[in-house]
């Protein structure tokens, strides 16, 4: 009882702060605080697997003697405890670790070029546990990939700009050109804000816009998508005639798109690869199923239709918890050849 009081007054606070930001700005308590969702959620998946498998266990047993039935359910328990501790303490260990370089190899049909690398982040979430030496590490490592371009597809801030603006300035050491979109979490923090301190730090952000690549003859294009938030807030909605106007679909186009969902809107313009995120690869399994409810795509590289490619980002930060079960934190690194 305990236990489930403390839970619930974590999870009570920090909605609460995720509201009205009374809270210190404390990045150790508001994980503290985050967590107890993540604990929560699995400690609810623990008790439905245990009930599920003691009453599988129970039928067929009623020909054991009492003593021998009690020592099985003995050996259960235990067997069962450790793997739920296992469970508990890799989504924690998980949760809050280094991403690690995810290396994605895409063929594009038409590339007038051996090779192009991209480095996706997404789902960084800056905010009030990701702070600037979690961005400044992600810059460093990526410079050291030496990547032609930075794509960044959504929900980087997690505060209104003038809050993240401190932790968000390394961004500006990034060394390749740098590309983003916003995400569903910049429309609830002031978009128009946080698109312009990127601009500052040299970003070149494409909200319905386009990006060229290749000089005066390119051989590629970037193209931008607004968040489908947009069309619920009626502010910067997304727009494919507007973002795809003067682009020359007879040469590849990435689409950077937050969403996967987005996928699904390609019919009328050229879309070679789309890199998307916003799914987190669930973040605690089994969430993941429950996304793939909303979304085509939970994570990784998949063919949707008439050869259009698209990448899901597994995100590069965390949501809320700092917990993660089988959906591992990534910087993407992709290498677009010839197909």
């Amino acid at each position: 009882m305990g236990l489930a009081l403390a839970l619930m007054g974590g999870e009570i606070l920090y909605a609460a702060d995720r509201f009205f930001g009374f809270l210190p700005d404390s990045p150790t308590l508001i994980m503290l605080l985050g967590g107890c969702i993540g604990v929560t959620f699995m400690l609810f998946v623990i008790a439905v697997i245990y009930d599920l498998l003691r009453a599988v266990g129970s039928k067929g047993t009623t020909h054991f003697d009492p003593a021998r039935r009690q020592s099985l359910r003995i050996l259960f328990d235990a067997a069962f405890l450790l793997m739920a501790i296992s469970y508990l303490w890799k989504g924690v260990h998980h949760g809050g670790k280094t991403p690690a370089i995810r290396r994605v190899t895409v063929p594009i049909p038409g590339l007038k070029t051996d090779k192009f690398t991209i480095v996706q982040w997404s789902d960084v979430h800056v905010g009030r546990t990701i702070k600037a030496p979690f961005v400044g590490d992600l810059v460093e490592r990526t410079n050291a990939l030496k990547p032609d371009l930075v794509a960044i597809t959504g929900d980087l801030a997690d505060l209104p700009a003038n809050r993240a603006a401190a932790d968000l300035a390394p961004i500006g050491q990034l060394q390749a050109p740098v590309c983003y979109v916003p995400g569903n979490h910049e429309y609830f923090h002031g978009v128009e804000d946080i698109l312009a301190y990127l601009e500052m730090l040299g970003v070149k952000t494409l909200p319905n816009a386009s990006l060229p690549i290749g000089g005066a003859d390119p051989f590629l294009t970037v193209v931008g998508l607004n968040d489908l938030m947009g069309n619920r807030w009626g502010v910067r909605p997304p727009d494919w005639n507007q973002a795809f106007a003067g682009v020359d679909q007879s040469k590849p186009v990435v689409v950077l798109a937050h969403q996967p969902k987005c996928i699904e809107q390609t019919d009328h313009h050229r879309c070679d690869l789309m890199l998307s995120g916003h799914t987190h690869g669930g973040q605690i399994f089994p969430f993941g199923l429950l996304v793939m409810l909303a979304q085509p795509y939970l994570a990784g590289l998949h063919t949707h239709s008439n050869g259009q490619q698209i990448y899901v980002s597994r995100g590069t930060g965390y949501w809320g918890p700092p917990v993660r079960v089988l959906a591992p934190s990534e910087i993407t690194l992709l290498t677009l050849v010839p197909a």
